[in-house]
């Protein structure tokens, strides 16, 4: 079974080769990757609910808190019958070199329930996600740990796990020392929920590809073709921005199947499809109409080796492997999903000049306009939509320009240029601390 846990410690072992010319002290340098390669807490056991049934259940959950030298914990929280604690401590590495890429003041952590959420009704959901609050207790605030929603985890979920949150803290009498809301990100509007978090992610994708097209001297975006694998939030609202911005968006997936559509699809359109359906595969749709003969019905495999200049995964994790990388077509990869390239495939795409903008730099919008919540919360603002996505563009452009500047300068791959400036950013925090 692939443990993605091994792949993060590989990369950050890759990057830590080229970042040693840089500190003097090589032992000191030495033990500070060695902090890296581990989460600083990992939190795991179980809970248990009982079902609308009477009968009771429990349910193996995890957080993994990586580092905090450089502002509180932060990541999601996903329910889904895959979470494993190897998942969730790569996701937190993952989230330290995020935060970092982009410089926001947080560390990396991400949790889990293994759960099929379908199974489980609203008020057996209400009640999980409560019962996980209690069992991470005094380990999550706003100063220690900010968690967020992530696959299968919603803003209503959020509610109740900052009321949750809340509630501990009536008991204790702490309530008045720091403002509940702040607890939590990705919360509903109504409870202090920032405007635009929900397109946040998809959006910042697409703000990457405007940088990445002034780069490459994209003249006409008309003629840039663009495959996405996964529709949901993310992917959504990714081929919303692109479509808006001029891209072709030709071919989208979820879980099920997928759609291509040679001359264009309207992302509008094709979700309205979608949820009458239930079947993208069947989706076919251009900004006029559906109709069967305009695409073809393809599968999530058959997506990753299109012939585009674009290829998004926007779905799960090792999706591109060292036994499909040799058939991408596309010459440029933006990772929207979480790890969804392994080590194995990223060295063969390098040799094959495929260019990969990594996830902790192209979906950073969301984490982006999570701290902005929380800052809202914390300073008891509210910002409108235009103010929040006024912030989040010059914070993705200048986070792509800085890691541009390294890939043009060390003649590296984006991922590594990437790394580099994060792990430098956490490991100097670190040596500021003087934790190592």
């Amino acid at each position: 079974m692939h443990n993605p846990y091994k792949d993060a410690v590989t990369q950050l072992e890759l990057v830590a080769k080229r970042l040693a010319t840089e500190y003097e002290d090589k032992k000191r340098f030495a033990a500070a990757v060695a902090v890296l390669k581990k989460p600083e807490r990992l939190l795991e056991g179980k809970i248990e609910i009982t079902l609308d049934s009477g009968k009771k259940q429990a349910f193996q959950v995890f957080r993994s808190q990586h580092s905090s030298a450089r502002g509180p914990y932060k990541g999601g929280i996903r329910f889904h019958p895959g979470v494993s604690k190897e998942e969730v401590q790569a996701l937190s590495l993952w989230m330290s070199w995020k935060t970092a890429a982009v410089d926001i003041p947080y560390g990396g952590a991400k949790g889990g329930i293994i759960v099929d959420p379908k199974k489980l009704s609203k008020s057996e959901l209400e009640k999980l996600s409560r019962a996980y609050v209690r069992f991470l207790g005094t380990a999550v605030g706003p100063w220690i740990d900010v968690p967020a929603p992530d696959v299968n985890t919603t803003p209503q979920i959020m509610a109740w796990m900052v009321d949750e949150y809340q509630a501990m803290l009536n008991e204790t009498n702490t309530a008045h020392l720091q403002n509940p809301l702040a607890s939590f990100t990705g919360k509903p509007l109504e409870l202090g929920g920032s405007q635009g978090r929900e397109e946040a992610t998809g959006l910042g994708g697409v703000y990457i590809l405007e940088e990445l097209a002034k780069k490459l001297n994209w003249k006409r975006k008309q003629d840039i073709t663009i495959a996405i694998q996964g529709f949901g939030n993310v992917g959504y609202w990714f081929a919303y921005h692109a479509d808006t911005a001029g891209y072709k968006v030709v071919a989208v997936s979820d879980s099920k199947s997928g759609i291509y559509v040679p001359e264009g699809l309207d992302p509008v359109r094709t979700l309205e499809c979608k949820k009458e359906t239930g079947q993208i595969g069947a989706c076919a749709c251009n900004e006029k109409e559906c109709n069967v003969s305009l695409g073809t019905k393809l599968s999530n495999e058959a997506l990753l080796e299109l012939d585009v200049d674009v290829l998004v995964p926007a779905a799960l994790e090792n999706v591109i492997t060292a036994e499909n990388a040799k058939n991408i077509k596309a010459k440029t990869i933006i990772e929207m999903a979480n790890g969804p390239t392994t080590p194995e495939a990223d060295e063969i795409l390098a040799k094959r000049d495929i260019r990969v903008i990594p996830d902790i730099l192209a979906n950073a919008g969301g984490v982006s306009t999570s701290y902005f919540e929380w800052v809202q919360n914390l300073s008891g603002y509210s910002w409108s939509k235009a103010e929040v996505l006024a912030k989040l563009q010059p914070l993705m452009a200048t986070a792509f320009e800085g890691i541009w500047s390294v890939y043009a300068q060390e003649k590296t791959t984006v991922r590594l240029a990437a790394y580099q400036v994060a792990v430098k950013r956490v490991i100097d925090a670190l040596y500021l601390r003087g934790r190592v």
